[in-house]
């Protein structure tokens, strides 16, 4: 099928744009979604609706058969994210849901320190973003609505240590990836100062967004730097409303499902499915990646295998086994097949608003793929320009793109590649700064973005309405975005590590005491 070439043209962005704009506006993700992927569709066929029709049709049966076989990795998210609302239901029926949020409340004190567990679990679990939003979602969920935390906050903080942590972190599905990408790059322009997993541990502490973002999460807990939309949902959920959960009148998550408890539930019954998910998923990721370096006859190593794992697959492997526990926790208490069945059926359509909306995402991924839109971005940076702004700019750009496309591993694949280009034309010094901050730009594109999946799976995570999200998440990313283009300019005009960081540290500083300033101001949902 012949499509309209738009790498050179700016018409390539209409369709994220109006999708964004929709959503911001009318706070109808569908529609919204909707409406960018008919605009692209027309575009790319030259509005002919008879190719429209066909390049559509194509598009949408893509997501579930890819070259004559079923697309494995959409429909292993697919799965998990129906597993998971299972093993979720199943743990509220067997009572360890309410178990674990009594035993919780009678060791976490305070609000603080529910929001805290959050996050810390939202640190330690780190393999995979996916895995760790909806994962740390549905353990800290119980607990944070018993302190009255809103589903909004607990979104944010599930988003903004999922892939801040995993950008960071070579043993997870992330740095594996990003590693290989290096590799290729220092390769190509002979660099050989550096190995790839040597080049990605130096450049760990520029990524300045990655670091801030994460120190953010703990600093809003601990001083409840709650402002704009954050600050109404944290006044309703105080006051006992549940404002900006998906839905509106429950208290909880076995009122959100509809499922009646079991009065005889211990914490095992929570924990055990959820540890059993956590190894079987981790176990099964280094399974796969042993398996494709057998296939390639290269020896076993512990970051190889993270390297080449099937994600997609050890999720499902992983969820499979939960499920599994799960069931088993809630037969020994001598629950019915018939409330079982009807459990497993609720917990199930819980996740298809999740998975609609991942479906549209996707969609609107692959046309916004074939408008080109990342490469005419990408053409923008490549001109005259000074090699010490280098490394803010393409902060910036990384950022535009991830947000235009909701993709940071489709903007980590363009744009790397091009930041290593211009260091090897402009200063090669400037290599890993200028890597560091496509890689920084990216992750903050990806927080603001209401069609990136990730963005899509922390607020099924919380059971936040998604739109209430993003919304909420803006203004902390954005205040992380200011503190890291700081830390980007001070790098590219004094390639000091140690100034960059401290200058990035200062404005972190001011950033918290400006937030605290307008912590204080009225607020209309408060008066």
């Amino acid at each position: 099928m012949n499509l309209t070439d738009f790498s050179s043209s700016a018409l390539s962005l209409l369709p994220p744009l109006l999708a964004l704009g929709l959503a911001i506006a009318t706070r109808r993700v569908l529609l919204s979604l909707g409406m960018g992927i008919v605009l692209g569709t027309l575009l790319l066929a030259d509005f002919s609706l008879g190719t429209s029709a066909q390049y559509l049709f194509d598009v949408v049966a893509g997501l579930f058969v890819a070259e004559g076989s079923i697309n494995s990795w959409n429909m292993s998210i697919l799965a998990f994210l129906v597993l998971l609302g299972m093993i979720t239901a199943l743990l509220s029926l067997s009572g360890g849901t309410r178990a674990f949020a009594n035993w919780a409340q009678s060791r976490i004190k305070s609000k603080r320190g529910a929001k805290l567990l959050a996050a810390f679990l939202g640190v330690f679990i780190f393999v995979d973003d996916y895995f760790n939003s909806l994962a740390v979602g549905a353990v800290s969920r119980p607990v944070t609505d018993r302190f009255h935390v809103s589903r909004a906050k607990l979104a944010y903080i599930l988003d903004s240590t999922a892939a801040p942590m995993c950008v960071i972190t070579p043993a997870s599905s992330w740095g594996a990836y990003i590693i290989t990408v290096i590799g290729s790059i220092l390769v190509a322009h002979g660099v050989t100062d550096y190995t790839p997993l040597g080049a990605f541990v130096t450049m760990i502490p520029m990524n300045f967004y990655a670091i801030f973002a994460l120190l953010l999460v703990f600093a809003v807990i601990w001083f409840q730097l709650d402002i704009g939309p954050m600050r109404q949902f944290e006044y309703q959920a105080k006051k006992g409303s549940r404002l900006g959960d998906e839905s509106d009148n429950c208290a909880d998550l076995c009122d959100d499902l509809g499922i009646e408890e079991s009065e005889h539930g211990t914490v095992s019954d929570l924990v055990l499915p959820i540890v059993v998910l956590v190894v079987a998923t981790i176990s099964a990721m280094l399974y796969t990646g042993a398996q494709a370096l057998a296939g390639d006859d290269v020896s076993f190593s512990v970051l190889g295998a993270f390297e080449n794992t099937d994600v997609g697959m050890s999720l499902l492997m992983g969820g499979a086994a939960g499920l599994i526990v799960a069931l088993a926790m809630t037969i020994k208490q001598g629950i019915g097949a018939p409330a079982i069945s009807k459990t497993l059926w609720v917990g199930a359509k819980s996740m298809f608003g999740a998975i609609l909306i991942l479906l549209f995402a996707w969609s609107i991924g692959h046309i916004i793929g074939d408008l080109q839109t990342g490469k005419y971005l990408s053409s923008l940076v490549q001109g005259n320009m000074p090699s010490e702004l280098l490394p803010v700019v393409l902060f910036s750009l990384a950022a535009v793109m991830a947000f235009a496309t909701g993709t940071s591993w489709g903007t980590f694949g363009i744009m790397l590649p091009i930041a290593g280009d211009l260091a090897a034309a402009t200063e090669i010094s400037l290599m890993l700064p200028m890597l560091s901050a496509v890689l920084a730009g990216a992750v903050f594109g990806d927080h603001c973005s209401p069609i990136s999946d990730t963005t899509i799976l922390s607020s099924t995570g919380a059971r936040c309405g998604h739109i209430d999200h993003v919304s909420t998440q803006l203004p902390y990313a954005i205040g992380g975005a200011l503190v890291s283009a700081v830390g980007f300019l001070v790098l590219g005009f004094t390639a000091s590590l140690w100034l960059a960081f401290a200058a990035t540290t200062l404005a972190f500083v001011a950033l918290c005491f400006a937030l605290l300033w307008l912590k204080k101001r009225p607020c209309k949902a408060m008066a």
